[in-house]
């Protein structure tokens, strides 16, 4: 059956969701967070095949200046077919007439950001909740 994108948040089963981020694997993001970051984001992406949900992504904009391009998942049995290109494609489309669409990728996956023109930033800094963390995942630089 063909994909079908969506979105709306009406229809979002947020226990599915948090479970694609954690088989991705992205990490734990709980479902009543995950309902908080995608209402609270500009512009996002779901979609579903046979009403399963298989790959999802946001965008913080502000409708000028900065979109952020975050939260892109696809489910692992989904990965290598071109929903991660088509998901990255729509959300830089939605969020072209920004001055800048940034974002962070999970450490070795920035070369499949850098086929969509992203480029690495010189200045790019971050504050973590968890910087240990981050340093162990490849996030940050240690001190």
């Amino acid at each position: 059956m063909a994909l079908v994108w969506t979105d709306a948040l009406d229809t979002v089963d947020w226990n599915e969701l948090s479970e694609l981020y954690r088989k991705a694997p992205l990490g734990d993001k709980p479902p009543e967070r995950l309902r908080t970051v995608f209402s609270n984001s500009m512009f996002r992406r779901f979609a579903y095949e046979d009403g399963v949900l298989v790959a999802a992504g946001r965008a913080l904009a502000d409708g000028y200046d900065c979109s952020y391009i975050c939260d892109v998942a696809i489910l692992p049995s989904h990965q290598g077919r071109g929903l991660g290109n088509d998901l990255i494609a729509q959300l830089v489309e939605l969020s072209r007439g920004h001055a800048k669409i940034i974002l962070y990728a999970v450490p070795g996956k920035e070369g499949f950001y850098a086929r969509h023109g992203f480029r690495r930033m010189t200045t790019a800094m971050a504050v973590f909740a968890d910087p240990d963390k981050a340093v162990a995942r490849g996030y940050l630089e240690p001190f």
